[in-house]
């Protein structure tokens, strides 16, 4: 698959040990030009790191990346002239404000004086910070120091733009206008790689998601593509009041359309096919062996199925 018919990064064997601790492991993979890629994994699973090897910001233990043909390793200052980032922590100066950061980052990125005023007011405006423009970054809000990290990418509008963790801390309708923007970027004539844990942002965005774990990647495709992987086309959970016997989940899994079924204390998770025909027959064992049910939800995979199917935990944690 290519989206337009060229390959915007190339991973080789991309590797970084902290110490001992293997972060990043041998990752190979293509992201194509003018794709929305997303990287979908835990905190802890190796995007930043990634991510920050494919800038340059850290040098990999082993391997390389390949930013438009041209080596991370062998000419790290020509990948930077192409790659804008926001990083997941904003990297603000406490005592400087809004405008004085977006206006001399505009000015590094080559825009003459009366051209960098003119594209820090557009971009402030449409972030809804035009008014918080003076305000010193020590006196915003987190959501909003998150903004003007992520601004910097719209005044630089580079061939590769990086977003890690791009709407932590943003409120519903800042994340809905970010989304907006990143996928004008991309429209634009931008490669995205979108770092998250969010699964709904991930889906929506992405035209294709890397599922990360660990260091690896545990598959790759376009969000309806991985869903398609797991077993079964519908997903039934049925909460008990206590947990189910080996011998309830036996039978259940003797059920012909039972694909996969997955015991959570007392919960019941199966992947299967024609679930409104299996359901009332699992209902009516159920009861019949004593047990109380208190939820039924039944429903299309997700990318947290998907993430559970390839690697044995779930990326939302159950409350």
């Amino acid at each position: 698959m290519s989206i337009n018919g060229g390959v915007a990064v190339k991973l080789v064997n991309l590797t970084k040990y902290y110490g001992k601790f293997l972060a990043v492991d041998h990752l190979n993979l293509e992201i194509y030009d003018r794709e929305i890629f997303g990287f979908l994994g835990p905190n802890g699973a190796g995007k930043s790191t990634t991510l920050l090897m494919i800038t340059t910001v850290l040098r990999p233990s082993e391997g390389t990346a390949y930013v438009y043909g041209v080596d991370i390793r062998k000419d790290p200052d020509r990948v930077r002239q192409m790659v804008g980032i926001a990083f997941q922590d904003p990297k603000l100066y406490w005592v400087h404000t809004p405008y004085e950061i977006l206006y001399w980052h505009a000015r590094v990125c080559g825009y003459s004086s009366s051209e960098a005023r003119q594209v820090v007011k557009e971009v402030l405006t449409r972030f809804d910070m035009w008014e918080a423009r003076r305000k010193r970054a020590f006196e915003l809000s987190g959501g909003m120091r998150k903004r003007v990290e992520i601004a910097k990418v719209f005044i630089q509008r580079p061939r590769l733009a990086i977003f890690d963790e791009p709407t932590a801390q943003i409120d519903v309708s800042g994340k809905h206008m970010i989304w907006e923007m990143i996928k004008e970027l991309r429209d634009e004539g931008s490669t995205i790689i979108l770092a998250t844990n969010e699964l709904y942002e991930a889906d929506v965005l992405s035209d294709r998601v890397g599922i990360i774990y660990k260091g690896r990647i545990a598959a790759l495709g376009t969000p309806q593509e991985l869903k398609d992987t797991i077993p079964g086309g519908d997903v039934l959970e049925i909460d008990l009041d206590r947990p189910p016997s080996d011998e309830v989940v036996r039978r259940i899994e003797a059920e012909p359309e039972i694909v996969e079924v997955r015991r959570m204390n007392q919960r019941i998770r199966m992947y299967l096919n024609r679930v409104e025909e299996v359901l009332p027959r699992i209902l009516a064992m159920l009861m019949e062996s004593g047990y109380r049910v208190k939820r039924v939800d039944m429903r299309e995979p997700t990318l947290d199925d998907v993430f559970l199917h390839y690697t044995g935990v779930k990326l939302v944690k159950e409350e």
